[in-house]
């Protein structure tokens, strides 16, 4: 016995030693962090356990033991939030700058993106280099072309209004277009301002039956009530939704009726400008509460979703692309592009903002708190590049208008994180902090519920698993300001 104690010690100080704690092989563990999950909001000290690009377990530091052996994140005083969505995006609008909007938006922290118009096969190809690189670009969903009818506004005659569009001329063509695009793989569809009510029908009805979602604007030929009955699934811009909820609202639907018809040789653009010059200001002047109350009412029971894209709807007020903070996102853009936004933003802050400039502005913000207390669900989304709105860091903006207009910084996150995954059903594998969610997240060094400002606070981008640490998100931000010809 006396020779065997000295063994025994030996062998129970090797144990004691060991490494305590469950150790999982191939996973990075970050403990110690807040996370902010968009229905149960902040939980504090948690251990998020991510492997094989998901999240492969969650819960208190306290509860999850980790061996040392373990690759650890001390994830102390920093917050978890879900991989945000930009639900309006335009790669075809610039071309010269869709080669570097996969990095500014992993940037700015955001991990999927709703394409919602341009040319088929060119946004078809960035939809397919996200598929093959699901660790290195954003998740990427498509509508293919603005399906307009004729005159169609983006057709390609200025440089404001590039060929995001197809023109067609009847409910057969609009039919073959559908087909057409439901066979090339498009994620939902975009109806526009100058179709036909017929048309609009088969494009909803075809939609539907092929489940594919319809956005859009409201055609100038309806009203808001009649497009959402016929199956709209979602607005973008809450685009000619003044126009119905004017107390003259019938009386200015037939007018815009006679002047589409009268202008139907005129270029779509200029038609369409024509006609918004002629009705917004009234119909902002003629605002009824109780129409209001009731187009809402409609929008609410057909589930017909909002993209304020509000940011850009008050741009010419709060021009937020003037700011000095905004504009250092100017400098990963070609340098072509960021002197000619430069130039163009101080033209256009030397204009006088009109009565009504300031009066629509005011109605737009109203108008976004009014469908949220409705009940409505809204989508973070912002039109970049137009307006001088940087991809990626334009969604912050974004979020930021939307606290301003009445939700939440909670609500706020969640219109950017679980809404659009519920929007293509794939909430159960995106946009909370849950297990077997795939691992699109963001750690900010600032807590988003005090200032919503804090989204641009980043320390690390993951992206279906793959960990981009402060370093690895400098090497991207070194890619873009040194290489100005991608």
């Amino acid at each position: 016995m006396m020779r065997l104690f000295p063994l025994l010690t030996g062998f129970f100080f090797l144990l004691a030693c060991q490494p305590s704690g469950t150790l999982y092989k191939d996973a990075i563990c970050i403990e110690h962090i807040s996370t902010i999950d968009p229905t149960q909001g902040l939980q504090a000290d948690q251990t998020v356990i991510l492997k094989n690009g998901k999240i492969h377990a969650i819960g208190s530091s306290s509860d999850i033991v980790l061996s040392p052996d373990n690759t650890i994140i001390d994830g102390t005083g920093k917050y978890l939030i879900p991989g945000l969505w930009d639900a309006h995006v335009h790669f075809a609008y610039m071309e010269e700058l869709a080669s570097r909007m996969f990095d500014l938006f992993l940037l700015h922290g955001i991990t999927s993106v709703r394409d919602t118009g341009g040319e088929i096969d060119f946004v078809k190809k960035w939809k397919d280099k996200a598929l093959a690189n699901p660790t290195e670009a954003p998740r990427v969903m498509i509508a293919g072309p603005l399906l307009d009818g004729i005159p169609n506004v983006y057709d390609g005659s200025d440089p404001g209004h590039p060929p995001l569009s197809v023109g067609l001329k009847s409910v057969e063509e609009v039919a073959a277009e559908v087909e057409e695009l439901d066979r090339v793989g498009v994620d939902l569809l975009k109806a526009y301002e100058m179709l036909t009510p017929e048309q609009f029908a088969t494009i909803t009805r075809l939609g539907k039956a092929k489940g594919l979602k319809v956005t859009g604007h409201v055609p100038l030929s309806m009203d808001v009530i009649s497009a959402s009955n016929a199956g709209l699934n979602s607005m973008e811009h809450m685009r000619n939704l003044e126009l119905s909820c004017a107390t003259n609202s019938d009386e200015l639907l037939k007018r815009r009726q006679t002047l589409l018809f009268e202008g139907k040789g005129d270029p779509g653009a200029i038609l369409r400008s024509r006609i918004h010059q002629a009705q917004r200001q009234i119909a902002v002047e003629n605002y009824s509460e109780e129409k209001a109350e009731e187009v809402l009412s409609v929008l609410r029971e057909n589930e017909t979703w909002q993209i304020p894209t509000l940011a850009l709807n008050t741009g010419f007020v709060k021009k937020p692309f003037a700011k000095p903070e905004f504009q250092t996102s100017f400098a990963y853009l070609p340098d072509s592009t960021e002197l000619k936004w430069k130039e163009n933003i101080k033209a256009f802050g030397e204009r006088a903002v009109s009565p009504f400039r300031k009066a629509y502005a005011d109605w737009t913000f109203a108008m976004v708190g009014k469908i949220h207390e409705s009940g409505i669900d809204i989508m973070a989304g912002t039109d970049c590049p137009i307006f001088f709105l940087t991809p990626g860091r334009s969604l912050h903006e974004e979020l930021a208008v939307l606290v301003q207009a009445g939700l939440t910084p909670l609500e706020a996150i969640k219109a950017a994180t679980l809404n659009p995954a519920r929007y293509f059903g794939m909430e159960t594998e995106l946009g909370s902090i849950q297990t077997g969610m795939w691992a699109d997240l963001v750690i900010l060094n600032s807590n988003p519920l005090e200032a919503i400002e804090n989204t641009t606070d980043i320390e690390a981008v993951v992206k279906q698993g793959a960990y981009y640490d402060r370093q690895k998100l400098e090497e991207i931000r070194a890619r873009l300001d040194q290489d100005n010809s991608y």
